[in-house]
């Protein structure tokens, strides 16, 4: 090998080779739609008027009970301006409700 390939070379800049004729080509897909996160789902669930219970939340998000507890006491109760509150209804289940 010659030094000289080792170089750039210094061909002319065609439409075949340029930046222009590759963004013409094909056109951008439209973004795909923005998926919730398990904290947004978690969220919106109890957001509902009648709250959601432990299980609720623990299918919404795949999480094990102690992990949806722990995310109830250490994100929820810290967000400013939202309240969470929790009672047991008629049948022995603890539901959970955010009010803002």
């Amino acid at each position: 090998m010659s030094k000289t390939s080792k170089t750039a070379s210094k061909r002319p800049v065609t439409a075949k080779n340029s930046n222009a004729a590759k963004q013409t080509a094909k056109p951008k897909a439209a973004p795909a739609p923005k998926t919730l996160s398990k904290h947004d789902q978690i969220l919106s669930v109890l957001k509902r008027k009648e709250g959601a219970s432990l299980e609720e939340m623990q299918k919404v998000s795949g999480w094990q009970a102690h992990s949806v507890r722990g995310f109830l006491s250490g994100q929820v109760r810290k967000l400013p301006g939202v309240k969470l509150q929790s009672a047991k209804s008629k049948d022995g289940i603890r539901r959970y409700t955010v009010v803002s």
